[in-house]
């Protein structure tokens, strides 16, 4: 059994949880990618002020661990070993009826292509990667959330869970 680094619920971001029905459950792959030099992987959506760290959903035939090398790819360029599974972060977007449970990696870069394969909301959202200190990512991280702007593609509401999510699987991270 994996840990459980959090739960997220809509009390968490200042919202009324509803109890949730049949709920939508989406399965991702998220992380820690962590270079030579010590520094980690922060995927930056400049036009929506949001900072988080590089995943996103499992796909049909995928493993967790090949979601997780898939999306760090295509979000940092990097291709990674993984070093570690940290464990298990779950969201529940009730509002939404939407629950969210991601398999939470520690990937080490073996090789940076310096070519990102982002989507076209991505470019929309103003994507890019930064590589910053785990402290200075968690500083970033925890300054946006008060700071959020909607996207033609996202309410506000859906990027907190995401960036609170990330906050804490990142002092996770750090305190472990």
């Amino acid at each position: 059994m994996m840990d459980l680094i959090c739960k997220i619920t809509d009390r968490d971001i200042g919202e009324d949880y509803i109890e949730m029905e049949n709920p939508k459950i989406r399965y991702g792959a998220r992380g820690i990618v962590l270079r030579d030099d010590g520094k980690i992987a922060v995927f930056n959506k400049a036009n929506k002020n949001e900072y988080k760290l590089p995943g996103g959903g499992i796909e049909d035939d995928e493993t967790p661990e090949e979601a997780f090398k898939r999306e760090v790819f295509e979000e940092t360029g990097c291709k990674v070993e993984i070093i570690e599974k940290l464990g298990i972060a779950e969201e529940d977007k009730s509002q939404a009826n939407f629950k969210q449970i991601s398999n939470v990696f520690v990937g080490k870069v073996i090789e940076d292509t310096k070519k990102l394969h982002i989507t076209q909301k991505e470019i929309d959202e103003g994507g890019k990667i930064l590589w910053e200190t785990p402290q200075k990512a968690l500083e970033l991280i925890t300054k946006c959330y008060g700071e959020l702007v909607k996207s033609d593609y996202e309410s506000v509401y859906i990027t907190k869970f995401i960036v609170l999510r990330d906050r804490k699987i990142l002092e996770y991270y750090i305190n472990k």
